[in-house]
């Protein structure tokens, strides 16, 4: 009968909690009896410190607690920079039921970990943690923003002004230049062809039409108070770039790597992805641990045979949805740079639908970013071998060769 083999001997095992921290210290000898030691500190710096010193005191340099929550943050702080600090999925050190207090859990954390059975999280280095918490608050801004602008469209509404049908932009420089006429001149009737760019494509007529409507007061004081947010916003935004630029500074190279692939454009979504993911990708088994990471890989949920579902998982709330919009650029139909993309998406979607064919281009994008970081290369597009797409005897019907083209994500048109 194999038994578990005891990777630690000298391991911590912690219980993480708001206000303290249950620690166990498991020693296993040479006979493998292994002994228990607990004790329990605050989570407090003083408190931290103390822990710190008393694993230091005890001869244990290996240590694992749940991800709880931020609770977890303080601890792994402190310990970071003398311990090796394992931080795991509590669904992975879940304790017994009807056997739980939280020194028992502590112990069992110890066990668990002893025998290295822990499945360990991926924790970027202190700087990249930086990077990440400030974009992620960039995320949380530009959001905010949005709510804000369906807020002031709603004011449009209701007040009968129809300016989002003749205009692409509501907020842009002509329905920015009559909004705020009509907020200054409120009920008064006015020639909007001056307010109106040359550019813009939609009839004079039609735009004045879509701006016979009344503000009633309130209405008026909620869509200035609702634009004045939204300026603030967009300060706080450029502020927060700027705090971004510089902190990615130091990994420039990795972001003009990334800017060489399909989909990604700008300098902040090239940076939101290394603040997720990080420059070094020996952190991840391989690009399909990567991908399974980011929740773009179906779940495995088998029994008897039977896959119960192929669903994504629910990880990656940040770069999933991130890596899904740049597969969406790059799968742009008017766009020919990258012509396999768009044949892989069309052919995907055609078999699967679109919304498995987008994930399957998020999922070749970053299998394409783990390469790029790992080896230090920019993006080289694939090419099909030859023996894919050409015969043997380079002679075909056109049935065969209407099929050749349908498999390459062509779609034909036969009216044309």
């Amino acid at each position: 009968m194999a038994q578990l083999k005891i990777v630690y001997p000298i391991c911590c095992g912690m219980d993480v909690h708001r206000d303290f921290v249950m620690a166990c210290i498991a020693s296993t000898d040479k006979r493998g009896v292994t002994q228990y030691s607990t004790k329990r500190f605050s989570t407090y710096s003083g408190g931290l410190r103390s822990l710190r010193d008393w694993l230091a005191a005890n001869n244990c340099k290996d240590v694992c607690m749940e991800s709880t929550g931020k609770y977890w943050f303080p601890v792994h702080n402190i310990l970071e920079a003398d311990f090796n600090v394992v931080v795991t999925h509590p669904k992975f050190v879940k304790a017994i039921k009807g056997k739980k207090t939280d020194k028992k859990d502590a112990i069992w954390i110890a066990d668990l970990f002893k025998h290295d059975i822990v499945r360990n999280s991926f924790i970027p280095p202190a700087d990249i943690r930086q990077l990440r918490d400030i974009c992620r608050y960039w995320v949380k801004l530009t959001a905010y923003s949005t709510g804000e602008k369906n807020r002031a469209q709603n004011c449009l509404t209701v007040s009968n002004f129809k300016l989002d049908s003749v205009f692409s932009n509501v907020f842009g420089k002509s329905a920015s230049a009559l909004i705020n006429y009509m907020l200054e001149h409120p009920g008064e009737q006015f020639d909007v062809a001056p307010f109106v760019d040359g550019r813009c494509k939609s009839p004079i007529e039609d735009i004045q039409a879509a701006s016979d409507g009344v503000f009633n007061p309130w209405q008026a004081e909620k869509l200035k108070i609702i634009r004045e947010h939204m300026e603030d916003l967009d300060k706080l935004k450029a502020l927060l770039e700027d705090l971004i630029l510089r902190l990615a500074e130091p990994y420039m190279r990795q972001i003009k790597l990334l800017l060489t692939a399909p989909g990604i454009s700008d300098m902040m979504t090239a940076i939101r992805i290394i603040a997720e993911i990080g420059t070094d990708m020996n952190q991840f088994l391989s690009s399909k641990h990567l991908c399974s990471w980011a929740g773009l890989t179906p779940q495995n949920n088998e029994s008897a045979g039977k896959k119960k579902t192929t669903r994504i998982g629910k990880a990656g709330q940040y770069i999933k949805p991130l890596l899904v919009q740049c597969a969406l650029a790059a799968a742009n139909p008017r766009s020919k740079k990258y012509p396999e993309i768009l044949a892989k998406h069309q052919l995907l979607k055609k078999r699967r639908g679109s919304k498995k064919a987008r994930v399957a281009i998020a999922r070749r994008l970053l299998t394409a970013i783990h390469q790029m970081l790992l080896k230090n290369e920019p993006y080289a597009p694939y090419i099909a071998p030859a023996k894919h797409f050409i015969p043997k005897n380079r002679v075909l019907s056109p049935e065969q060769a209407l099929a050749l083209l349908r498999s390459k994500g062509y779609i034909i048109d036969v009216l044309a």
